[in-house]
Order: C-alpha cells, then sequence, then structure tokens
C-alpha cells in the first residue's frame, strides 16, 4: 500500500514541474518568435508527439504483427487521401480485424 504522505508529496511536484513547463515560456518570451526555424520547430513538435506515442500503441494492440501493421498501412492511405478521421479509424479497425479472422 503506498504512503498516503508520500503520494502528496509526488502529487506535488508533478503539478508544480507540469504547471513551470507551461509557465516559463508565457512569462519569458514576451516578444512574436521571427525565427523561421523555431517557428517550424514549434509547429510540428504536436504531430511529432502525437504519432511517437500513437503509432507504437498501434502495434502492439493486435494479438499477431502482421494485422497491426495492416491497419497501420490502410490507416495512412485513407490518411493521405483526406478521408475523414472517423473513416480512418473504422477502416484500421476494420481492416486489422480482417486480417486477425483470417490469421
Amino acid at each position: 500500500m503506498i504512503n498516503v504522505k508520500y503520494f502528496l508529496i509526488c502529487l506535488a511536484i508533478m503539478a508544480g514541474v507540469t504547471y513551470l513547463v507551461r509557465m516559463l515560456p508565457l512569462v519569458l518570451i514576451r516578444k512574436k518568435i521571427t525565427n523561421r526555424f523555431l517557428r517550424s520547430f514549434f509547429y510540428y513538435i504536436p504531430y511529432a508527439v502525437l504519432a511517437s506515442m500513437t503509432i507504437p500503441a498501434m502495434l502492439y494492440s493486435t494479438s499477431s504483427m502482421p494485422s497491426a501493421i495492416a491497419g497501420l498501412v490502410v490507416g495512412f492511405i485513407l490518411a493521405f487521401f483526406e478521408r475523414s478521421l472517423l473513416t480512418v479509424a473504422a477502416g484500421t479497425c476494420l481492416a486489422a480485424f480482417i486480417l486477425e479472422l483470417i490469421l
């Protein structure tokens, strides 16, 4: 069983770190960022983080790697052709499910 005092200390530290990470850029950077490299870097961070969290979860969410890769490929193809989020998610799930049934 976890100690309540230890839990509250850890919670306070995590809250402080989370607050500092969000607050410091607002306090330290007052001017608009004009550097082209930095603007490009900050623009692509959300996509990179989302991909780094989503792709491993997709690859290990099925019982076999081929069905996961098939779902991933179908999702990439549908997203490339600019289908809606619901269509991409449904197509990915359907491809993985069908291949799971076959294998």
